[in-house]
C-alpha cells in the first residue's frame, strides 16, 4: 500500500494543480487509474488572509495545525501544503504537527541544485518575494537569487489576489509576468520560482523567458515519490 497523501490548502486553484497532478502523474507509476490515497483540507483563503496582512504568523501557524490535525484523523501518513506564502509559518508547525511534512521551498531547491542553476528569479505573492521562505532553502544549497523590483513585487501580488486565485488567467497578466522574467534573465539569473502556486497556470515553460521551477508540481511530485517509496524500495 502506498502511503496516504494530506493537503493543507489554502489558495484553491494552487492546491486543485497539486492534487490533479498527484492524481494524474500517479499513473505513471501505479497503474490505470491508480494514484494514492489522497485526503485535502482547506480553510477559506480569506481566514489566512486576515493574519497574512497583519505579519501574524503564529495564527497562520494555527490554521495549518488545525488543518493537518483533521488529516491525521482520517489516516494521512503525511502532509503537503501546495501554498508558497505560508511556509512562512512552517516553523511554528512542523513540531506540533501529529504527522511530517514536506517543505515546498525545499523541494524547489532540490530541483535547482540538481540541474545545476546557479541565480534563481523568485517570483509570488509580496509576502513571499520579500520573506524568508526562499532564501534559507537556495542559499543552503549554494545558490543565488533575486527578486524583481518594488513595482513589480506590488503588480505581481496585485495579480495573484485579484486574478489567478479566482481562476483569472489573462493574456495581459502573461505579458507582464514575462517581462517581469526577463528582466531578472538580463540580470543574471538562468531559472525562475514560480513560488505562487497559481502561477504555473499562467506561466509554462513554452511561454516563459527562463526555464521554470514549477513549485506546485514538485511538491507534488515529491509527495507522490514519498507515497509509494514504501513499495517501490
Amino acid at each position: 500500500m502506498s502511503k496516504h497523501i494530506g493537503i493543507v490548502a489554502c489558495s484553491a486553484e494552487g492546491a486543485a494543480l497539486c492534487y490533479r497532478t498527484i492524481c494524474m502523474e500517479g499513473t505513471a507509476l501505479l497503474g490505470r487509474h491508480a494514484h494514492p490515497e489522497v485526503t485535502m483540507h482547506t480553510f477559506p483563503l480569506s481566514e489566512y488572509m486576515r493574519y497574512i496582512e497583519k505579519g501574524d504568523w503564529e495564527n497562520v501557524a494555527d490554521l495549518m495545525l488545525s488543518s493537518v490535525s483533521k488529516l491525521a484523523k482520517v489516516g494521512a501518513d503525511f502532509a503537503i501544503c501546495p501554498d508558497n506564502t505560508i511556509h512562512q509559518a512552517f516553523d511554528l508547525v512542523v513540531n506540533k504537527s501529529p504527522i511530517p511534512w514536506l517543505h515546498i521551498a525545499q523541494e524547489v531547491a532540490a530541483e535547482a541544485k540538481r540541474k545545476k542553476y546557479k541565480c534563481l528569479g523568485i517570483l509570488g505573492t509580496r509576502y513571499l518575494m520579500e520573506g524568508p521562505v526562499y532564501p534559507a532553502k537556495i542559499t543552503a544549497v549554494g545558490i543565488e537569487h533575486m527578486i524583481p523590483k518594488v513595482k513589480d513585487r506590488e503588480r505581481i501580488n496585485q495579480i495573484i489576489f485579484d486574478e489567478l486565485v479566482n481562476a483569472r488567467f489573462t493574456s495581459e497578466a502573461l505579458v507582464y509576468f514575462k517581462g517581469v522574467i526577463n528582466e531578472l534573465k538580463n540580470k543574471g539569473c538562468n531559472a525562475v520560482i514560480l513560488g505562487c502556486t497559481e502561477i504555473p497556470l499562467l506561466v509554462t515553460q513554452e511561454n516563459s523567458p527562463l526555464p521554470i521551477l514549477d513549485s506546485t508540481r514538485l511538491l507534488a511530485r515529491a509527495a507522490l515519490k514519498k507515497a509509494i517509496s514504501s513499495i517501490s524500495g
